[in-house]
């Protein structure tokens, strides 16, 4: 009799994670069947028994989710009667915590036998400890990504297994082999939404004329994360008329490797800055009000991921009002000024992103899985 597994996903983050995932699984647990929701990706190794509903799943805010109750309520109960007719020995839940967790109850109560797996935690380390005991009730195992998630659960009763970050993986397939830093490159990273782009990259680029004030031969990249944001950030340098900053599609963790040090906005390119030991500093805008509910609901002390990583201020973090272009062209030019400033961050970013974990973390989540498959 072959092995049942139902698998959750509902971001192309988590659609890329689980291919990565169910690919290995694949080859450990070779008469594996696979049903339930992803992405594409995860669609092209499991076939028709997974349906492809990311692009429609995939909704950022409160409100979106609202107005979209009806059709969240409807997959939810196709998929809850899936996973009564299959029987899966496991139920593999990836990230998305808002769906993921409600749907982890109701196959807790109609399908007990099933084992419920989660990978990539939600961040209540952040957000919401209190969801840590139902948690416990809820799920057999974590399969978490940084190794301080670890403890917090453990020591909340649930089982828990540091598997690593796939970033790893991801960023070593594009490390770019003897490649020299320009030390008179900057990078400019201002976030992967349009919303981001508006609020930091007209700071970015007031900041990028600071220093060329200071110092004509430097110059600025900045990489879009799609064709889309490409046209924002042309259309903005326009205004500014700051035609002295590079625009690519793509590019950067080839960036990343080739600048002499960055300005970031916070989020996952920090932590692909930090391991390609690039010099940085941080910054992030939100809107006023947004700001004041997450000072009063985020229970830690840093923002950058890095930071919460190494549990101490490795890199400087310019929040809201503090994200300014003088304070901002101040950090960098103290990066191009001195090498020893540089090379003294970047032996503490090797340090601290060498905590994530080798090359293999689907490897090792994959074994998990295939322990509790083995198991049923």
């Amino acid at each position: 009799m072959s092995e049942r597994i139902y698998v959750v996903a509902g971001e192309l983050s988590g659609d890329a994670h689980g291919a990565g995932l169910i690919r290995a699984l694949g080859k450990m647990v070779p008469d594996l069947e696979i049903h339930g929701a992803g992405g594409p990706e995860m669609a092209d190794i499991a076939g028709r028994g997974l349906r492809d509903w990311v692009e429609d799943a995939s909704v950022m805010g409160i409100w979106e989710v609202l107005k979209r109750y009806g059709w969240f309520k409807k997959k939810f109960g196709e998929m809850l009667v899936e996973v009564k007719n299959f029987k899966p020995d496991v139920l593999l839940l990836i990230d998305y915590p808002g769906f993921n967790l409600r749907f982890a109850e109701a196959v807790k109560r109609e399908c007990p036998k099933t084992r419920i797996l989660y990978y990539i935690s939600p961040k209540v380390w952040a957000w919401n400890k209190s969801r840590i005991p139902k948690m416990v009730k809820l799920l057999d195992e974590m399969l978490c990504l940084f190794p301080f998630e670890k403890p917090l659960f453990e020591d909340a009763g649930l089982k828990t297994t540091f598997v690593g970050n796939p970033l790893v993986d991801e960023l070593e397939e594009q490390r770019i082999a003897n490649v020299e830093r320009d030390k008179l490159l900057v990078g400019l990273f201002p976030g992967s939404r349009e919303r981001e782009i508006a609020r930091l990259f007209p700071m970015m680029i007031e900041t990028a004329k600071r220093l060329s004030a200071w110092n004509s031969e430097l110059k600025f990249e900045v990489p879009a994360a799609s064709a889309k944001l490409e046209e924002q950030i042309r259309a903005l340098l326009d205004v500014a008329d700051a035609h002295q900053i590079t625009v690519t599609t793509g590019g950067s963790h080839s960036l990343m490797q080739r600048a002499c040090c960055a300005v970031i906005a916070s989020g996952t390119a920090t932590l692909e800055a930090a391991y390609y030991e690039l010099p940085y500093c941080l910054v992030y805008r939100m809107a006023p009000v947004t700001y004041l509910m997450a000072k009063l609901l985020v229970k830690i002390e840093f923002v950058g991921l890095v930071n919460i990583l190494a549990g101490e201020q490795v890199v400087e973090e310019m929040i809201q009002g503090k994200a300014e272009p003088i304070a901002v062209a101040r950090s960098l030019q103290a990066f191009l000024e001195s090498p020893a400033k540089r090379e003294a961050l970047q032996v503490r970013l090797a340090e601290t992103s060498a905590m994530l974990g080798g090359e293999g973390t689907h490897e090792r989540a994959a074994q998990a899985v295939a322990g509790w498959l083995r198991s049923s």
